[in-house]
């Protein structure tokens, strides 16, 4: 079974909520970046994202792209990023997933960049910029089995999309929280549980939300109505913080546990569940 789908079905037998962790691929380096994934995995984290840096991001605010040009100058490629995941795959069997652009997919060649991501050990995609319509009409944009596809919804997805997105969805769908780009908030949308009962209603898939989450409070309050919950900037930029001190993976392991017992102390409502079935 795919880690990410063996990893919800876990969550759920457990009858709590899924924390996953953004960092960026190279950032301080790509040695560290290993150290650094092991480190949330000993955190809590069921599930990372690892970027893979780009020069020009749609979706990512100041500190992941700063983040990623750090990465790029200290000589991160995609060829390292699919390195890193191969040697966490050594030792661990955390569910990765690969959060990039079309350009350096494309740029790889599509299918032989999903081919190559699923023989590191990556277990899925999320492209934020192609647009799902795209692989239906155009064979050159079909993953690889293996490989889960995860789709992004938004606030200003269209009701009669939501529908559209969440089908060709695989692994879990990520819900958007906000408009705009990633980075840290003060307060949290108050629209969230209604915005992902609404999707409850068009899959089964696990639904994780993401963009702006920063504390356990949030982390927790998010959980009640989310099968898991995405942090990312706020650890993001510790890493920029502390890039170059020796304790690096110690300091993001004891950042990020407070989130992670956050959001697995708080199960999706029983309105949420309910409205799942």
């Amino acid at each position: 079974m795919n880690r990410i789908d063996a990893c919800f079905d876990r969550l759920k037998s457990e009858g709590r909520s899924g924390f996953i962790a953004y960092l960026t691929g190279g950032d301080p380096s790509l040695d560290a970046t290993v150290d650094l994934m092991l480190a949330l995995e000993r955190a809590g984290a069921d599930i990372v994202e690892l970027g893979v840096p780009f020069s020009d991001p749609l979706a990512d605010g100041p500190t992941i792209q700063a983040a990623s040009g750090r990465a790029l100058a200290a000589g991160a490629t995609t060829r390292g990023v699919l390195d890193c995941v191969r040697r966490v795959r050594e030792r661990s069997q955390l569910p990765l997933v690969l959060f990039t652009y079309l350009n350096p997919v494309y740029a790889w060649g599509f299918e032989r960049f999903h081919a190559d991501a699923a023989a590191a050990g990556a277990d899925g995609v999320l492209l934020l910029d192609l647009p799902p319509d795209e692989t239906g009409t155009d064979g050159e944009f079909r993953g690889t089995a293996g490989l889960r596809s995860i789709r992004l919804i938004a606030p200003t997805t269209p009701p009669g999309r939501i529908g559209q997105l969440a089908a060709s969805a695989e692994g879990f769908i990520y819900y958007v929280s906000r408009e705009g780009v990633t980075g840290e908030q003060a307060a949290l949308s108050d629209s969230i549980g209604a915005q992902v009962a609404e999707i409850r209603r068009h899959t089964a898939l696990p639904i994780a939300v993401g963009f702006g989450i920063s504390t356990p409070e949030q982390a927790a309050g998010v959980a009640k109505d989310a099968d898991a919950v995405v942090v990312g900037s706020a650890i993001v930029r510790r890493i920029g913080e502390h890039g170059a001190a020796p304790d690096l993976p110690a300091r993001i392991e004891a950042f990020v546990r407070p989130l992670a017992e956050a959001a697995h102390a708080r199960a999706p409502s029983l309105r949420a569940r309910e409205v799942r079935r």
